[in-house]
């Protein structure tokens, strides 16, 4: 039943102007205190992380999401809308403000000051039914310039990062869902040496194994050294000369002729 035929009579108004007071207060509850624009409509999804078993899950500088599928069939969103995910350090959520306009949209170079940027740019179509791509990788495109409104650029930090969607058109924002809760990414784990002196085991056998190293040089340079001399020895020039050669003659006596 329509409640502004009981609020009238109450206060002493008719059926249309009463009824034009329910709009007024309808209007009223989606307007901003300060502004005279109306508040976007809340969404009561949460961001998700993907699936644990996904392989690149958390990275240095990447994180992945699951798609927001359905959840943005309101009649308040068009296909025409834009469907922005806003990436926000988990200490500047509540110093966040939708941009009306375009121009407004943070862009990853802004976030050392502003502490959020907007990303990953679709609208309600994509997120209608589970395509091929199944997950939202965020700062996964090394290859964007960090000052372009929307793109995606790695991460600078390990966080933590809280993210939510925005919902815009051309008069400014639509809709939005929740934060989403803490993310932190992989930290490079820095090599160590070992504290403490060194055992007198561990001295006597690092000694060893230098001493052996230094024969075993030792020995190869000494092989190296006797094949090259060898080699050159008997490559080395002919003594020039002849070779004279003897024939031994053998003198056998001669019978005389007409030796009986």
């Amino acid at each position: 039943m329509d409640n502004s035929w009981r609020l009238g009579p109450a206060i002493g108004l008719s059926a249309g102007q009463s009824q034009l007071l329910v709009s007024l207060l309808l209007l009223l509850t989606r307007v901003q205190p300060g502004t005279d624009v109306a508040a976007p409509e809340h969404i009561s999804y949460v961001p998700q992380l993907s699936n644990d078993t996904l392989a690149g899950r958390l990275t240095l500088s990447t994180f992945t999401l699951e798609q927001p599928l359905g959840q943005f069939s309101s009649h308040n969103i068009s296909d025409l809308d834009t469907i922005w995910l806003v990436v926000a350090l988990s200490n500047a959520t509540q110093s966040f403000t939708a941009p009306r306009t375009n121009q407004d949209i943070p862009a990853p170079a802004n976030f050392s000051q502003r502490g959020y940027y907007l990303t990953l740019r679709a609208n309600r179509v994509l997120y209608q039914t589970r395509g091929q791509l199944h997950v939202l990788r965020v700062g996964n495109d090394t290859h964007c310039q960090p000052t372009k409104i929307g793109c995606n650029h790695p991460l600078p930090g390990p966080g933590p990062y809280r993210v939510k969607f925005l919902v815009m058109n051309d008069e400014g924002p639509v809709a939005e869902t929740k934060w989403s809760s803490d993310t932190r990414l992989q930290q490079a784990q820095a090599l160590r040496a070992v504290p403490g002196p060194q055992s007198p085991g561990t001295v006597v056998i690092i000694a060893i194994l230098s001493i052996l190293l230094a024969v075993l040089l030792t020995v190869l340079l000494a092989v190296l050294i006797y094949t090259c001399c060898r080699s050159t020895s008997l490559s080395g020039p002919e003594e020039a000369g002849s070779v004279r050669r003897y024939t031994t003659h053998l003198a056998f006596s001669t019978p005389a002729e007409g030796a009986s």
